[in-house]
Parts: structure tokens; C-alpha cells; sequence
């Protein structure tokens, strides 16, 4: 017996054990109300209360080297909320108050003009993460098809153990160039300004790019180097997000690496462009009479010190392009002419980044300039550090004008809408300098990096040579079109079977043309009509290579004609194919009321020139499309959205501009496309081409 109940008893108790235990514990609460006892100690705690949600601070910078300034910061969470739209600030920094409802992970994107960088992390707490070329890599390889816009669509595949797994990676592949730097980074979490230390002196010293083509992206990494002669060609490091392994930088890349300047040096540069352009005109030149008329002049009526300074030893005479030194003569030609004009006056120049170095050592920097009324343009420029390392512009070696950018063409048939394709490939420009109106070259031989070799020739109505891929027959194109695909895929066969333009033979396949590097380097040869001259020699070094048809499908976004002119456009040239002008008039690229004539979507570059192309008069009004072709452009604002194009005829033998002048065309000239043209930061080159003319 134990307290008056049998061990048998005990053993045979009808309660679970569960609801035994609970009896007992309540009779023993009752016990202690019953004494009024207070509590032994021994009773069970109760579950903490969970902490309240708080509120979380997500701050980083954003950079390539220089600061990514006044980008347009997007934060994504978990659930796909945008959680924090911000802009970086003039450094690149940003930071965001999250609300303690923002679920991890986060994705971040950084958007300015037509680049856009992405960033990812799982961190939970104030966090730090970093947006860059390298974090873009980061993405991608973590993205659905290696496309990192599409990472926040795919928040599972955010894990801090992924994030880190392809960190390593990258890491591993840069680690011969981070030894040689003597960094050890992080490059999501990790310290970073924009100011060519830690971090940043790696981003100084790569330039990135990751483009999505609908199956992967394909990723190159170019370390800035000094070559070892003008027609070196460097060796980027090229993987597919897809790539279970990653290459690795070599030995001989870095052993050639570049003193890039640091990006306040490159800040200061601009800072004096900047300085020099706000002056009014009669304070920059001592040949201008007036504030609100452009000057006439040489190197030597540059005056303000400011504007001196920008140069090698403080004297523009030292600049030369294409052999033209600084100046403006009265055709509004010569280098720096800007100087000299009153519209310039406080032009703003915005530095973009070192892009690559020549085998001399200068550098050549790509920039964006914005005018008091809204015109604006990406282009490059050549600089050479002091031995103080203050940079001071520099010219080149050239002899003539030439530039070879990659060329993304949308080319929309209006009258055969069936047929729109896409294409890319490069356009190479090559002046065509004319003596008493003769083109002063008889061809000019161009060799790609691959060693293609292109016959180009004058043509009496053209700006530029045009290809000959006979070495005979020129075209009307400057255009060498790797490949081509209609808009429709869908479609059977191949643009090129439709309409006959210059491509390679045979097209390449995107994996020829993903395998193309970033820093090509071609060879220009020129020869002259008189023979007596010696051929010149030049070369031209590509920023960005030609983009796959696939990148232009899922990345590239192009300007648009307004539905109103697309609807007047295809009643006017329905029938015969072309626009005819049936009295001398101007061309008004604008809709019958006045009304604009493009839209610019979102995504896409504002166009800055506006072409139209067609053939001159030929026997009668109604025969123009037997005439000589014609190409002529308008510079147009980013905010424009229509213009005027006057006649401008390029040499005595054309004949497509009215005999009266004032810009006006001939009656009998036709013509056939509207081109809108834009240039991107990284120099592609964008067309949007609608085009009149019919394939069958």
C-alpha cells in the first residue's frame, strides 16, 4: 500500500499517462490556492512572446569602376513586391529602409540609360549588398536562362549557400588578377567605393558584359591592358552562365595589365571640360565677337586657361584628330569645333569609364554630353596622364575619319509587314573625302579581327564607302550584316533570300558571333586615286562586339513609329514602294497634322539622328528609283519626337537636291526608308529602319 492505493491499483489506473499527468498538476494547483501559497519555482515558463518584426536597412554601392551615379535602384523580395525604388547617389551609394514585411531574398536592380546591373542576397537584418558587374555575373548564373532580370521571378534559386558557391567561382577565375592587385574581396557583401581602392581597383581594371540571349547569357570579361602594338588583339576571358566551370584569367593578361587612373582622376578631367564649357563663348575663344555667334578660328584664339588646360602642356595645338588640329573653319569643321560655337556654352560632359588603352599608353574614356536644349550623344575620347597623373586630351594617329561599331537593325516593312526582320553586324564608316568633288580614294581595303577582308568604294551620291563584296561592285550599305532572322521565327528561310544586302558567307551562328570579342581590333588600308600617294595604315579597337540575334530578341529594345505616320507612310507608298516628292520641298518627318513621328518604349534609347534614304531623279518624275542613291540625316534632340531633314548633296555629280538650294529636294527624287538612330553608352549602334520598298 503507498498512500492507501495498491501498487496493483496504481498499475491498473483507467487515466492515459498524458491526462494523469495534467490531473496531478492541477490538483497540485488547487493544493496551493488552497494553502494560498504564492509559487515553489517549479512551475513550467511560458513560451516567449516572438520579437515584433522591425524594420531592416539595406545600403551598397553601385559601380563599375566609376559610379554607377543617378541609376535608377529597384529592390525585389520574395513575394515579387518591389520593396524600395531609390537613385544612387553622385558615388554610387544608396540605401533603402525595408519594411519589416520585406521577405527574403532580395534582388536588386540598377538602371541608367540602356545598362542595367542586378545583385542578390539572402542576408536577413541590416544588410549590405553591392551592385557591379560582378554581382550581374552572380545573377545570371543563378537566373532561369541566364537571364538576370528574371531572377526575381525565381526567388528559390537565392540561397545564401548558392550566392556563395558562384561567388567562389568568380573569384577563382579573377584570382591571378586579384593576387597581382593584392585584394581579397567579397563582391556582394564586401566594403566598396568608388574611389580605385579595394574592391573598386578590380573593377578598374575589367570591363564586363552579360547579355542574355533566351537560352543563357553570354559573359565576357576583358582585363585592360597595354598591348603590344596597335593591331594586338586582346584576350577576354568568355564563358555561358551555364558553364558548370568557370576559365581563368592568364599569366600573360595579367602581366600586361594597365595603370588605370583612379575615377576621380577621370572626374577631374570632366569637371574641367565642364568648367570650360559653362564660360561664355567670348571668354573661351579671343576670335568670337559676340556671346550669341559661333567664332571662326585655330589652337591658338583658345584663351581661357581652363580650356588650355585640358590639353597636353596647356596648348590645344597639341591635339590632333585625323589630322585636324583644334579649330572651326567656316564649314563648322575642325576638332574641338565646339569651342567654338555659342550653342555649346554649357555643354555638361558625364564621364563613363576607361574602356581600353592604346599600345602608347593613352586611354581612350567613353562619356555622355547633354547641350542646354536637350540634345545628347555617347561617345569616346582619348586622354593621357601626367606624370602627376592629372589627365589631358590627346588626339590620335589617324589620317581619316573612320569608326567600326556593332549595328543593331530592326527593319520593319511596312508595305510587307510579314517579311520585319532583325539583323547585326557592323557599320563601318569610312569618309568619303572628296577633292574639287572626287572622292580622293579609289577603294579601302578593311580586315576584320578574323581576318575578313572587305573591299569598300566611293559613290558619287554617299557620305561614305560602301562594301563591294566582289572588290567591284559597290552597294549602297557600309553595313557588313553577320546574320539575319526574320521577327516571325516561325518563318521559313532567311531575310537574306528576300532582300539582297551584304552579309558573310556564310552568315555566322550565334555561337561565331557570342564568340567574337568585345575590344576587336581591324585594320583599315587605304589607297588613294592618285596613285602617287602612298597607302595609310590605321587601325580601330571596338568597345562592344555585334550582338547575337538572340540578344537583340530578348535584350534590345527599339524606338517605334507612331501609329498615325505608320498608317500615312504605307498610303503614300503602297503602290509603287517609295515616297515621291512631286514639287521641291524639305522632308517633314512628322504625321500629316504635325503630329509626332516616333515613340521611344521603355527600354529603349532615344534616338539622336533621323536619316531617309532613296534615289535621285532619273529621266522622269515617276522613275526616281533608277536614280543614284541618297542618304541625308538630321541631328534631333533625345526629347524630339519629330523633324525636318533638308536636301544636302555630296558631291557636283548629285543630283537629288533641288537646283534652287535651300535644302529642298529635287522633283523625281523618291525615297524608300526612315531610319531612327541611336548610339548606346557602349557604342552599338541601334537602327530602326521602316522601309517603303516591298519583298516578295
Amino acid at each position: 500500500m503507498t498512500n492507501g492505493v495498491s501498487r496493483e491499483a496504481a498499475q491498473r489506473s483507467p487515466f492515459p499517462g498524458r491526462l494523469r499527468w495534467a490531473l496531478t498538476s492541477l490538483g497540485a494547483a488547487a493544493a496551493l490556492v488552497a494553502c494560498g501559497g504564492g509559487g515553489s519555482g517549479d512551475d513550467p515558463e511560458p513560451e516567449p512572446e516572438p520579437p515584433a518584426p522591425v524594420a531592416t536597412t539595406l545600403t551598397g554601392t553601385a559601380a563599375t569602376g566609376a559610379p554607377f551615379a543617378g541609376a535608377a535602384l529597384q529592390v525585389t523580395d520574395a513575394s515579387g513586391a518591389s520593396v524600395c525604388e531609390t537613385t544612387t547617389a553622385a558615388d554610387g551609394s544608396f540605401s533603402c529602409t525595408l519594411a519589416p514585411t520585406a521577405a527574403r531574398p532580395l534582388v536588386l536592380r540598377a538602371a541608367r540609360d540602356d545598362q542595367m546591373l542586378y545583385s542578390a542576397t539572402a542576408a536577413t537584418g541590416d544588410t549590405r549588398a553591392n551592385v557591379t558587374p560582378l554581382t550581374t555575373i552572380i545573377a545570371a548564373r543563378l537566373a532561369p536562362n541566364g537571364d538576370p532580370s528574371k531572377l526575381a521571378a525565381a526567388p528559390q534559386s537565392v540561397t545564401a549557400a548558392a550566392l556563395q558557391a558562384q561567388s567562389s567561382a568568380l573569384l577563382a577565375a579573377l584570382q591571378p588578377l586579384l593576387t597581382a592587385l593584392g585584394l581579397t574581396i567579397d563582391p556582394i557583401a564586401g566594403a566598396l567605393t568608388a574611389d580605385g581602392t579595394g574592391q573598386d581597383k578590380l573593377l578598374d581594371s575589367i570591363s564586363v558584359t552579360v547579355q542574355p540571349s533566351g537560352t543563357a547569357a553570354n559573359i565576357e570579361v576583358t582585363v585592360k591592358t597595354v598591348p603590344t602594338d596597335a593591331g594586338a588583339q586582346p584576350e577576354p576571358l568568355k564563358f555561358s552562365s551555364s558553364d558548370a566551370t568557370l576559365p581563368t584569367v592568364s599569366s600573360a593578361v595579367v602581366a600586361a595589365l594597365a595603370p588605370v587612373p583612379a575615377p576621380s582622376r577621370v572626374a577631374d578631367l570632366f569637371k574641367r571640360l565642364n568648367d570650360c564649357y559653362a564660360l561664355p563663348l567670348t571668354q573661351r575663344v579671343d576670335s568670337a565677337t559676340s556671346d550669341t555667334t559661333s567664332a571662326i578660328g585655330t589652337a591658338s584664339n583658345v584663351k581661357a586657361a581652363v580650356c588650355r588646360g585640358l590639353f597636353q602642356n596647356s596648348d590645344p595645338a597639341t591635339f590632333l584628330s585625323n589630322k585636324v588640329g583644334v579649330g572651326r573653319n567656316a564649314n563648322n569643321g575642325g576638332a574641338f569645333a565646339s569651342l567654338f560655337r555659342y550653342g555649346a556654352t554649357g555643354l555638361q560632359w558625364t564621364p563613363g569609364e576607361v574602356e581600353f588603352f592604346r599600345a602608347n599608353g593613352d586611354m581612350v574614356i567613353s562619356y555622355k554630353w547633354v547641350d542646354t536644349v536637350g540634345n545628347q550623344d555617347f561617345d569616346l575620347l582619348a586622354a593621357h596622364a601626367d606624370a602627376d597623373g592629372t589627365l589631358r586630351l590627346v588626339g590620335n594617329s589617324n589620317t581619316y575619319p573612320v569608326t567600326i561599331r556593332p549595328f543593331s537593325e530592326d527593319r520593319d516593312l511596312l508595305n510587307t509587314p510579314a517579311f520585319s526582320y532583325y539583323t547585326t553586324g557592323y557599320n563601318i564608316q569610312v569618309d568619303n573625302r572628296t577633292a574639287n568633288g572626287v572622292s580622293i580614294f579609289s577603294k579601302v581595303m578593311v580586315t576584320s579581327p578574323l581576318g575578313l577582308t572587305l573591299t569598300m568604294l566611293p559613290q558619287p551620291g554617299l557620305s561614305y564607302l560602301t562594301i563591294a563584296p566582289d572588290g567591284v561592285t559597290p552597294t549602297g550599305s557600309p553595313v557588313l550584316r553577320l546574320a539575319g532572322a526574320y521577327r516571325d521565327t516561325a518563318l521559313a528561310g532567311n531575310p537574306q533570300d528576300k532582300e539582297n544586302l551584304v552579309y558573310t558567307t556564310p552568315q555566322y551562328t550565334e555561337a561565331q558571333i557570342a564568340a567574337l570579342g568585345n575590344n576587336g581590333v581591324w585594320t583599315i588600308e587605304f589607297f588613294h586615286a592618285d596613285s602617287s600617294v602612298p597607302n595609310v595604315v590605321q587601325y580601330y579597337r571596338t568597345v562592344r562586339r555585334a550582338e547575337t540575334i538572340g540578344e537583340i530578341r530578348t535584350g534590345r529594345v527599339f524606338a517605334e513609329l507612331t501609329p498615325t505616320l505608320r498608317t500615312e507612310l504605307v498610303a503614300q507608298s503602297q503602290a509603287n514602294g517609295y515616297a515621291l516628292f512631286d514639287t521641291p520641298e524639305v522632308a517633314y518627318i512628322d504625321t500629316d497634322a504635325g503630329g509626332d513621328a516616333w515613340t521611344v518604349p521603355s527600354g529603349a534609347l532615344a534616338p539622336t539622328s533621323i536619316g531617309i534614304l532613296g534615289r535621285a531623279p532619273f529621266g522622269s518624275t515617276t522613275a526616281g528609283q533608277n536614280g543614284a542613291r541618297f542618304n541625308d540625316t538630321a541631328g534631333v534632340a533625345s526629347t524630339a519626337r519629330k523633324t525636318i531633314i533638308y536636301c544636302s548633296a555630296q558631291t557636283s555629280a548629285d543630283k537629288h537636291c533641288d537646283a534652287s538650294g535651300q535644302g529642298r529636294y529635287a522633283v523625281g527624287t523618291t525615297a524608300n526608308m526612315l531610319e531612327l538612330w541611336a548610339r548606346s553608352p557602349k557604342q552599338i549602334e541601334v537602327s530602326k529602319k521602316a522601309a517603303l520598298f516591298k519583298l516578295q
